[in-house]
């Protein structure tokens, strides 16, 4: 027990970043997308003991309640209070109408079963048609087109500010927002957006939104920030990982790093953005959170930005009727 104790005594914890609102957010997370049942509980758990405090998770994702019974068996055997932690997850699609705001959000903080939700999003701009809480979260008709609804986004950001008044959420957030889209919801917000949670790795930099939205002090999140190497070769909109690439081979064997972590420290490091890689394997999780240990040269970041070809992974193409679509405009 004494050695364990001195080993989390001297973990150096990943630094934070200051959000617009004074709240504190790690500049690395847990994206726990596809991390279900005992495997999400497990990756969790491992994931504080390896130092990370940034956790992330939706309504949609289905697993809401393997991330909060991770999390709190570490707050029970000591490792961490709940302060330590910053836990987000997100408005599902078919929760748009004001209506639904609060019991969507109600539900998500009785899945993880904490008594606050550290940064609650808005998953996307675009809603779907309500067929109940539960099930038909993908809704669609009887030839497989999505069902939408054409709520405005700004109704539904009004109700998840009325969230902020029960003390049950620290921060709010939008996620697959566009500069345009972003600009309006500022035109008519009482509580700013801390963050804006995107696709970003390293073919696709959104360099041109990362500046303005870190103009209007709004932080990006990057999500599937290595790309989607395990879909590589099935979709034809996902390129050659740069996992493989030989320049990101040549840099991570200079500094003894794999890859992966030359990418999460670029994506830091040279663009100011927060990344939530996932992973349910245990050496992966561990790591993907050590990169604090060295910083990558000028000439480093020269050659990993000549990988940017502007390549998104998931268009949402089965989104692109709707009003709301978020990437027909260049950012």
């Amino acid at each position: 027990m004494k050695r364990f104790l001195s080993s989390i005594a001297k973990m150096v914890l990943p630094p934070t970043v200051k959000l617009n609102n004074g709240h504190q957010m790690p500049v690395i997370g847990l994206g726990t997308y596809l991390a279900k049942n005992k495997e999400g509980v497990e990756a969790v758990k491992v994931a504080v003991d390896a130092g990370y405090r940034h956790f992330d998770t939706a309504y949609f994702y289905g697993n809401e309640k393997e991330v909060g019974e991770g999390l709190r068996a570490k707050i029970s055997d000591g490792t961490v209070k709940r302060e330590d932690l910053f836990v987000v997850t997100k408005l599902w699609n078919c929760f748009h109408d004001p209506k639904h705001v609060e019991t969507a959000f109600q539900k998500s903080l009785e899945n993880l079963n904490l008594d606050y939700i550290d940064l609650y999003l808005m998953h996307m701009p675009i809603g779907y048609e309500f067929r109940g809480y539960e099930e038909d979260l993908f809704p669609t008709d009887a030839e497989g087109n999505l069902c939408f609804s054409d709520v405005d986004y700004l109704d539904t950001w009004k109700a998840m500010e009325k969230l902020m008044a029960t003390g049950k959420v620290r921060s709010l957030g939008i996620s697959n927002f566009n500069s345009k889209q972003i600009t309006r919801l500022l035109e008519v917000a009482t509580v700013k957006p801390v963050t804006n949670q995107v696709e970003c790795y390293l073919q696709l930099t959104q360099k041109k939104l990362t500046k303005f939205c870190k103009d209007l002090d709004i932080v990006i999140t990057a999500y599937s920030p290595m790309g989607r190497p395990h879909d590589f070769g099935t979709n034809p909109n996902i390129p050659k990982p740069a996992l493989e690439d030989e320049r990101v081979k040549e840099i991570a064997k200079k500094y003894g790093k794999t890859t992966g972590q030359v990418i999460l420290k670029y994506l830091i490091q040279e663009l100011g953005v927060v990344p939530i890689p996932k992973s349910s394997n245990t050496e992966r999780i561990k790591q993907n959170i050590d990169i604090f240990d060295f910083t990558l040269t000028p000439e480093d970041c020269k050659t990993l930005a000549s990988l940017d070809n502007n390549v998104r992974t998931n268009p949402f193409n089965l989104c692109k009727k709707h009003k709301y679509y978020p990437f027909n405009e260049e950012f």
